[in-house]
Parts: C-alpha cells; sequence; structure tokens
C-alpha cells in the first residue's frame, strides 16, 4: 500500500486544529496533539494521527468532553486520585503526569491513578516527562476488552500497556514501551489497511482456535496476552494485563475488565459500568530519593553500554536497548518526514471537508 510523506509541522498544524473544531481550549488542543503525535514520531503509528477520526467519533458519541475540569478527588503527600471529567486522555494523563512528578520533588516520589478519563495515546510519552527531572517514570492504562485470559474465549482485558523511562547520562534514556498482549490492537489495523495477516500467536477465533484473519476481531474474536499460548508464557502475559487493570483501575475506580469503555465509538458501551470511564495509573520517582542523580546515570551508561556490546546471534547487527527503535524513527522521522498510509490520508481528508480545514 502506497505511503505520503508529512513534515511534523503539517500534520501537528492540522491535528490542534481538529482538536480546537470539536470545542478544546488552545492548551488542551497543543497538548493533546503533541502526546499523539509522539507515537507517530516513534514510529508507533497504531496509536498516532490514524487514531484522529477515532477520539473525533468518541466525542460525537459523546463519551470524550472537550472541555472537561479535570482535579484531584482524593490526595496524600505522595499520591493523588484524578477525575478526568471525560476529557481526552491525551490531555488528562498529561495532567495527572504533572501532579506526580510534582509530588516526587516534594517527598521522593509521586503515584497517581485516574478515573474517568479516555484512551491516552502511547505510554511513552506520559512516562518519559520524568525524564527531565531526573525522575524514572511510569505509565499505564487499562483499555477496551480485547484479549482473552489464558484458557478462556471471553474478552477480559485491554492490550493495557506499561512504560518505565529511566534517565541515563551520556547515553539516551531507557524507554521500555510495551502492551501487554503480543501484538497492540492498533498493528491489526495496520494489518488491515495492508490486507495481511497476522504472525501466529497474535489472535484466536470465537472459539478459542488459532488464526491469522487480521479482521477476527470483528467476528467475536480475541487479541492473546504476550506469549500466545500457555507453553510460551500467556499465563504471564495475563498476569501483567491484569496487574496494570488493578492499578490503572480499580486503585482510582475506573471501570475495569470487561466494562472498560470501548474505544471504537460504534461498539455499545458495557451495560454494567461498575466504575467511571477509563483508569490510567502514573508515576515518578527521583533518582536522587535512592542514590546521587548522576552516580545512578553513570551506572545506567555503563548497564546500556554494557549490552549494547553483548555478543549477537548470527544475522543481527547489534543488541538493542529499549528504546533504541523508537528513538531512531524519531531522529529519521525529524529529518525526513512521518509516513502515512493511503488509507490514514482518506482519512483524515474526510476529517478536513468535516471541519472545513486545509489537510494537504
Amino acid at each position: 500500500m502506497s505511503e505520503h510523506l508529512y513534515s511534523y509541522q503539517q500534520l501537528a498544524s492540522f491535528t490542534e486544529k481538529v482538536f480546537k473544531s470539536i470545542g478544546c481550549s488552545d492548551e488542551h488542543a497543543a497538548t493533546a496533539t503533541k502526546t499523539l503525535l509522539s507515537a507517530d514520531l516513534r514510529g508507533i503509528d497504531s496509536h498516532g494521527i490514524a487514531r484522529l477520526s477515532g477520539y473525533v467519533r468518541l466525542w460525537e458519541a459523546k463519551r470524550v468532553n472537550a472541555t472537561p475540569v479535570i482535579k484531584i478527588i482524593h490526595e496524600t503527600p505522595s499520591t493523588a486520585v484524578v477525575d478526568g471529567d471525560s476529557g481526552l486522555g491525551l490531555v488528562v494523563a498529561p495532567f495527572a503526569m504533572q501532579i506526580a512528578i510534582e509530588k516526587a520533588k516534594q517527598v521522593g516520589t509521586g503515584w497517581v491513578s485516574v478515573q474517568h478519563s479516555n484512551h491516552f495515546g502511547i505510554a511513552g510519552y506520559h512516562a518519559m516527562m520524568a525524564l527531565e527531572h531526573d525522575m524514572i517514570g511510569m505509565a499505564m492504562t487499562n483499555a477496551s476488552p480485547l484479549v482473552a485470559p489464558t484458557f478462556s474465549i471471553d474478552k477480559m482485558l485491554g492490550t493495557n500497556p506499561i512504560c518505565v523511562a529511566a534517565p541515563a547520562g551520556k547515553e539516551p534514556a531507557f524507554v521500555a514501551d510495551l502492551a501487554t498482549t503480543t501484538a497492540a490492537n492498533g498493528k491489526l489495523e495496520i494489518l488491515q489497511r495492508k490486507n495481511a495477516d497476522t504472525p501466529d500467536g497474535w489472535v484466536q477465533d470465537v472459539e478459542g482456535n488459532p488464526t491469522n484473519d487480521a479482521n477476527i476481531l470483528k467476528k467475536g474474536g480475541a487479541l492473546l496476552p504476550l506469549g500466545g499460548d500457555r507453553e510460551h508464557g500467556s499465563h504471564k502475559g495475563y498476569a501483567l494485563g491484569a496487574v496494570v487493570d488493578i492499578f490503572s483501575a480499580l486503585l482510582s475506580g475506573a471501570n475495569y475488565a470487561p466494562w472498560v469503555p470501548p474505544f471504537p465509538a460504534y461498539v455499545p458501551m458495557p451495560a454494567q459500568q461498575p466504575g467511571k470511564g477509563i483508569g490510567h495509573f502514573l508515576g515518578a520517582m527521583r533518582v536522587d530519593a535512592f542514590r546521587p542523580a548522576d552516580e545512578f546515570k553513570a551506572a545506567m551508561d555503563h548497564w546500556i553500554q554494557g549490552f549494547r556490546s553483548a555478543r549477537t546471534v548470527p544475522g543481527e547487527e547489534k543488541v538493542l536497548v529499549p528504546g533504541d527503535p523508537e528513538r531512531e524513527f524519531e531522529a529519521e522521522r525529524k529529518r525526513n518526514g512521518i509516513p502515512l498510509l493511503q488509507a490514514v490520508v482518506t482519512d483524515l481528508a474526510t476529517l478536513a471537508d468535516r471541519f472545513s480545514i486545509n489537510f494537504h
């Protein structure tokens, strides 16, 4: 499928106008744009501008509040619960992460759980906010129930990503950003646009049988936990996804398990709503709450260099450190532009017509 290159500035200008068109303030539109497009810059195309129309549809369905009053509803010196007032997760999560950072500045660590939010883009953006403060950042969120636990045919969990970002000195930061499934749903969407099959171990059909059909979720199938099947450790991916659900929703009062609101606006909301909206969990730890930051960052450099110099298996050029591929994508895309599939371009052109915005 053909691809088209766009500069970050082109896409940012367009995206910001779309968010303003649905009623976002200038500040929220700018934050949402920066959060969303960080995915495209980092090569995580499944979570970037390709999802813009999905956020607009949620707003049309009155499931996203473009003018939320985001507030703390409970706190201690090191913790807080934030109510996102049904706002864009792209705005609510950075707000909550900033609270975690401020609490860490005061008492060493800050932990914030969030209720009443929506899809927050990539976890990496929020966790990486801590890096410039010499802090370790953590971010996780629950998501639409698309994942069958090991031995189940029922979809009980979301792709429930986890990110941990740790600063280094001369080396780039360590950034581990991963779904707790073998593949994120957005990867399926990319394969659908390319009319391609999935690799083994990504999905199962409605009866729990392995399949390679990238459209299987529309036929009642499910994504599989990290590992794919029991023999390859899917029970561990299932457990990690459950941990994210507990931290994100049961601590905050958000919806959990199969009652998490679905991202596609056309999918009916669950009949039962034990909580409010989607839940996130964000954390910041001041490195010097444990040891001097310079010492830690020097040790991180040594740690990273050790992995980079590890011997490789035949045919591989180097051992990667978490965050390397995304950082390389970001440098290349800032230089040469962000590639968009024709299906995404068509989708954005439809948005442009809807809001009378010039896209090209």
